[in-house]
């Protein structure tokens, strides 16, 4: 974890730049990643949702938040929406009865996408956790060693890989790597949770690096329902049983 953390770090500040005689050099053109974004929810979330997607926002510095939408019939509206808001991703959160709370990602305008059952939501100011990290910094992803036991697994965690990890060029990221979402799968569900990175224990400052974890928030649980082959929408990929 921590020569993990060092590498990112260095990528981070700029020091794998090549030296100025390399400059005539023709290289092959570097790819950019140009991962955006697009929040939004339906009508009829509580607060807990509201303050839960306020969290994710605050987390991810590449995304844009829209208002609600209207008809929860409308979902192919949403990849139009998305490339007005020059997106290429979509987080949905659609609100039953007031209770029941699903959550759709999908690339757009294309697909594939998951809709998701949200369960067990904990947002930051519920934990009061000590663990806290710098307002718009980049975060490493961890995934369980599940993710590769399936190939609907797969699919979620190259999906979730392209949403939840900030691309180093976004606009209002800080180029400082200081915290870890880790997506967890137990029993069929996806446990997620944010932790801060401590290179040093606080109550021995000039003592050795000795990197930790400290939990910040929010929490949820995912329970994959389905996977569409289009952006919201299309032939069924997987269904859980």
């Amino acid at each position: 974890m921590s020569s993990l953390l060092k590498a990112q770090t260095a990528n981070a500040k700029g020091k794998g730049k090549r030296p100025a005689n390399d400059e005539g050099e023709a290289g092959p053109p570097r790819k950019r990643n140009k991962q955006r974004v697009l929040l939004l929810s339906s009508r009829g979330i509580t607060h807990r949702m509201r303050h839960l997607m306020g969290d994710l926002e605050a987390l991810l510095p590449h995304i844009k938040k829209d208002s609600k939408l209207d008809s929860k019939n409308h979902l192919h509206l949403l990849p139009e929406l998305a490339d007005l808001h020059n997106c290429n991703n979509t987080l949905y959160f659609e609100a039953r009865r007031h209770e029941d709370l699903y959550l759709w990602a999908a690339k757009t305008p294309n697909g594939p996408s998951v809709k998701m059952h949200v369960q067990n939501v904990h947002t930051m100011d519920e934990l009061k956790m000590t663990g806290n990290c710098l307002k718009g910094s980049r975060g490493l992803l961890s995934f369980d060693p599940g993710f590769d036991s399936g190939e609907h697994w797969k699919l979620i965690k190259e999906l979730f890989t392209h949403i939840f990890g900030v691309p180093p060029t976004a606009r209002r990221a800080k180029p400082f790597i200081d915290h870890i979402l880790t997506f967890s799968i137990v029993d069929n569900k996806i446990w997620f949770r944010n932790f801060q990175i401590i290179e040093k224990d606080p109550l021995k400052p000039n003592g050795p690096p000795e990197t930790s974890l400290v939990e910040i928030g929010p929490r949820f649980v995912l329970t994959p329902i389905r996977i569409f082959e289009g952006a919201f929408g299309g032939a069924t990929v997987f269904s859980n049983p």
